[in-house]
């Protein structure tokens, strides 16, 4: 048992039988009354974020989170595979738990996996990553403002909106929080 006072970003809360992730926590000390944290939480399981107040001191479960390195090895089904890069255990995540990180993973790639009894709850991937554009139309001559975007299809299968001087061939920094492109990569 932990209290309010040892809430930090990351933490994993276990309220109500439910894993909760802080996103963000504030302590507020107002004039009158007694002083109280406010939260940001997100539920690990389903990504639904909620605001929680908890009164000063009071007394909170933490859950035990592991969080490890693990490379990205297949796609099997609808499931992934991953091996830990310490053990070299290989575990399957379903597609659910993965989530919108499959369309920025790649083989052979590092990504960090958030274990509870064992049991996956969520890939995080770093901010950023890079990728191949396999598919976009050819840019017309005078195309150079950087106003205008088109779509473009990644190594991994994935649409994103890139502007128009960009081609076929080009690796690209994808932001993957939102899909947003990022800049030119130059090898």
């Amino acid at each position: 048992m932990a209290t309010t006072n040892d809430i930090k970003n990351g933490t994993v809360l276990n309220l109500d039988g439910q894993l909760w992730n802080v996103i963000e926590f504030q302590h507020v000390k107002p004039g009158k009354g007694g002083a109280f944290v406010r939260t940001k939480l997100r539920n690990v399981l389903s990504g639904k974020v909620v605001d929680k107040t908890f009164n000063a001191g009071t007394k909170i479960d933490t859950a035990t989170v592991d969080r490890r390195d693990f490379q990205y090895l297949y796609k099997d089904g609808a499931d992934f595979v991953f091996m830990d890069t310490d053990t070299y255990d290989q575990i399957t995540v379903a597609g659910e738990t993965v989530g919108n990180a499959a369309n920025f993973m790649l083989e052979n790639q590092t990504v960090l996996i958030a274990l509870h009894e064992g049991n996956p709850l969520y890939v995080e991937l770093p901010p950023s990553v890079t990728l191949e554009i396999t598919y976009t139309e050819p840019g017309l001559q005078g195309d150079r403002s950087s106003a205008g975007t088109k779509p473009a299809t990644v190594e991994t299968g994935y649409e994103i909106q890139v502007p128009l001087f960009l081609e076929t061939g080009t690796k690209v920094k994808v932001d993957t929080r939102d899909g947003g492109y990022l800049g030119r990569v130059n090898d």
